[in-house]
């Protein structure tokens, strides 16, 4: 297949490698040129804009910071958008928001191109390795005609839907997740320093726990099916748990802001009655203030 890279940054670049590894014709444009030239030596063809690099290609991919590098590098005079031929297709792998992924569907539909969001997971060492998980969403020929290329990228691939916002909402749910768990890790691992326990014990028990464990799993489950009851972990024993962490930092001068959010969480849910209720039922007052149907049960 003939396709065209924009964007040999730090995921962009083994990304580009490994299509070209998976014996697609490949033209790259990078905003630095040089950064082109392994691509260069292994066979592609390096584009002077991001129109010239998609004017042949059948599929073009795009892997770039920012909103605005998208915007500049697709939407632009010498963006892909007037490069690209009719029929052929976008896919935006950049993390970007949502409104400018509606606006790109838009914009390939009144060109006649075809635009797929495909977002992936991993990190750069994930992406040399080919362990990337894509989420794609678009419209399901244009998907199919991607899936190759999309399977060439990594370990797996989930398909959302047709509209191709919709895997932009999952990337950044996902993000989100990934962000609150930093979060959570560095208040539990300063609380366990700072209480005189040392940081790679602590490390033993967070692998042995929950990083190799179901229990993340399980939970996420529980959410996702709305099932609260009957409770293997109350939300009353949730909050006193909560309540006995932030005493614990209190008493170790550790600041636990994620702590104190969990807390008038939990509270909030037992005074509104739901104390009996799985802990989990956590997931159930945030969709209910949503605006989401369905309450805690």
């Amino acid at each position: 297949m003939k396709v065209a890279f924009i964007g040999l940054g730090n995921m962009g670049l083994p990304m580009a490698k490994n299509l070209l590894a998976a014996g697609h014709g490949l033209a790259v444009w990078n905003r630095t040129q040089a950064k082109a030239a392994p691509l260069q030596q292994q066979g592609a063809r390096v584009a002077s804009t991001p129109a010239e690099a998609s004017r042949d290609a059948e599929v073009v991919v795009s892997m770039l910071a920012d909103d605005a590098a998208v915007e500049d590098a697709v939407l632009g005079s010498q963006g892909v958008h007037a490069g690209l031929v009719k029929g052929a297709v976008h896919v935006s792998s950049s993390t970007i928001s949502v409104a400018l992924s509606e606006r790109l569907t838009e914009a390939h539909a009144s060109a006649g191109q075809g635009y797929v969001s495909a977002p992936v997971f991993g990190r750069p060492d994930a992406a040399a390795a080919k362990q990337l998980w894509v989420v794609t969403a678009g419209p399901r020929a244009d998907v199919e005609r991607c899936r190759p290329l999309l399977e060439s990228l990594g370990r797996g691939l989930t398909v959302l839907g047709e509209r191709a916002a919709s895997a932009n909402v999952v990337k950044l749910s996902g993000n989100f997740l990934i962000a609150s768990m930093m979060e959570a890790l560095g208040e539990a691992f300063a609380l366990t320093r700072k209480s005189g326990v040392e940081p790679k014990v602590f490390l033993e028990v967070f692998q042995s726990v929950f990083a190799r464990s179901p229990i993340f799993e399980r939970y996420a489950q529980l959410i996702a099916e709305e099932k609260y009851s009957p409770a293997g972990f109350t939300m009353k024993l949730g909050l006193k748990d909560v309540g006995l962490v932030l005493e614990a930092g209190r008493a170790a001068g550790v600041p636990m802001p994620l702590g104190s959010l969990l807390r008038d969480q939990y509270l909030g849910g037992v005074a509104q009655g739901h104390g009996d209720l799985d802990w989990a039922a956590l997931g159930a007052l945030v969709a209910e203030r949503a605006g989401l149907k369905q309450g805690p049960r």
